[in-house]
């Protein structure tokens, strides 16, 4: 398997070397050179478990990389690095448990180190990275490099926590997050961590690491790679759980092998969706992909007009999450659809003047895979509410973003297919939201997750226990225009914490 630029095929890199290099050289994302030779076995995947069916897409997906060989082969190879990854990181061995909601099903993908679904990929990367080094036998220290909405921060300084020979920078918006995302951040006292908040929103945290990688003139024996979805090795984890949540409704007499199941994906930077088509790439039965935002819906307007415009006005929401306005992974399905040469011209045109325009044909074919829908921060927390009261399924407020989408598009298509929709966070990761929802009074976000306790019932993760009380360790704060000054420094400091 090689893996090609999303913007010029003459740049090809091994698996390794993708992972280790994060994002091309041209601001291009890696992508398999093709997905031929990459089919999932189905006929073997209700007698697989959860770490076979990771280990499975990885070997598939990395296939005949020394990163993921052992002596035993590439399959014993990409199961060693799940085990290594996976074994006592989440609640049990069921890392994405289906939960039965009205006539759908909820994937939890929280149930992980920092209850956020990020958890599934950001275990398993650090891993692939540390292989990668020894498979290319690099000497370099790597500098991972990335931009939070809030989860994948907390999933990364957790994964990459002390690990020898990396260092992590986290940035994130320094209003653009929940006050529990943010104490996750920067309570983590990892020797080679580093957590910064940024004057701005996402999208100008994500424009500024973009930058860096582009034009920063790093140190002799430094490199630099990301934890973002744009890292290939981060987004290839992540397709292993929807081939686990078809074997799960096969296992529970749901569906029949063939039978085509829809997934609903509340998403902002577009890669948890992107790895459900992934999944369909290597032979997953998917019916359609259904892209859910809330007010910054970027994404639900390139859908329906094939126009996408980040010209507009940015919504802090109650799915801060998903408050992003340049969704990167959309680069990987634009890829995929019109090919290497008219998406560099419609990334040029992006950066130029900040909206592109795809054409009849091209829009048509990505609507046979995906739909798209939006719901507004009342919808939202009136979702939580009617799902609570009338089912006694509590969720937080990106999956309810999700749920509101699922409803509204069921109503608008009459599908009948089977549905899952996807719970990116913890309930408890944004409990002031939840807690208005219910109707219930708090005081502060702290207290908010306490009182949603004893309010429902429902366990508080271990890792959110007293989570307030944690130390801080990350103080500091720059403006956007400052990210690149500040990452020299700091790629020229040797020592980060005693």
């Amino acid at each position: 398997m090689f893996y090609l630029s999303t913007r010029n095929n003459e740049i090809s890199k091994t698996p390794s070397e993708a992972v280790l290099e994060g994002i091309a050289k041209d601001g291009g994302l890696y992508m398999p050179k093709t997905f031929e030779g990459a089919a999932f076995p189905m006929e073997r995947l209700t007698k697989m478990s959860n770490k076979e069916i990771s280990a499975e897409v990885i070997s598939l997906l990395f296939a005949g990389d020394k990163m993921i060989a052992n002596e035993k082969g590439e399959f014993a190879g990409a199961y060693e690095l799940v085990s290594k990854a996976y074994d006592g990181k989440f609640d049990n061995e069921d890392f994405a448990p289906l939960e039965k909601v009205a006539d759908a099903y909820v994937m939890e993908l929280y149930h992980g180190p920092t209850c956020a679904f990020k958890d599934v990929a950001l275990q398993l990367l650090p891993q692939l990275i540390s292989s990668a080094k020894k498979a290319t036998e690099m000497k370099d220290e790597i500098v991972i490099l990335t931009a939070t909405s809030g989860d994948t921060g907390s999933a990364a300084l957790s994964g990459f926590s002390d690990v020898e020979g990396v260092k992590i920078i986290v940035f994130y918006p320094r209003k653009g997050i929940s006050a529990v995302q943010e104490r996750q951040m920067v309570s983590v006292d990892g020797k080679n961590t580093c957590v910064c908040s940024v004057g701005g929103n996402f999208d100008d945290a994500q424009s500024g690491v973009k930058n860096i990688f582009a034009n920063l003139k790093l140190p002799e024996g430094v490199k630099l790679s990301s934890a973002n979805s744009i890292n290939i090795g981060r987004l290839a984890p992540q397709v292993a759980y929807y081939f686990k949540a078809y074997r799960d409704l096969l296992l529970n007499g749901e569906i029949k092998m063939g039978d085509k199941v829809n997934f609903v994906v509340p998403t902002g930077n577009f890669g948890d969706i992107l790895a459900g088509y992934f999944a369909k790439k290597m032979g997953l039965s998917v019916g359609k992909l259904v892209c859910a935002s809330n007010e910054n819906k970027v994404l639900t307007d390139f859908f329906e007009n094939g126009v996408y415009n980040k010209n507009r006005s940015f919504y802090v929401t109650n799915s801060p999450s998903m408050d992003i306005l340049i969704s990167s992974n959309l680069e990987r399905l634009l890829y995929l659809t019109c090919g290497a040469k008219r998406c560099a011209d419609y990334m040029e045109q992006l950066k130029r003047n900040g909206e592109y325009k795809i054409t009849e044909e091209e829009l048509a074919k990505i609507n046979s895979e995906f739909d798209a829908g939006f719901t507004n921060g009342d919808e939202t927390i009136k979702t939580i509410k009617d799902v609570y009261e009338k089912h006694g399924y509590l969720m937080d407020t990106h999956t309810a973003v999700a749920w509101s989408v699922y409803e509204k598009w069921l109503a608008k298509t009459g599908n009948k297919d089977k549905t899952v929709v996807l719970s990116t966070a913890s309930p408890y990761k944004f409990s002031n939201s939840v807690m208005n929802a219910l109707g219930q009074g708090y005081d502060g976000e702290f207290d908010a997750l306490s009182k949603l306790n004893a309010y429902t019932g429902a366990k508080i993760p271990g890792s959110l226990v007293d989570i307030e009380k944690k130390p801080v360790f990350h103080s500091v704060t720059v403006e956007k225009d400052e990210m690149m000054d500040f990452v020299d420094k700091m790629v020229n400091t040797k020592t980060w914490h005693k």
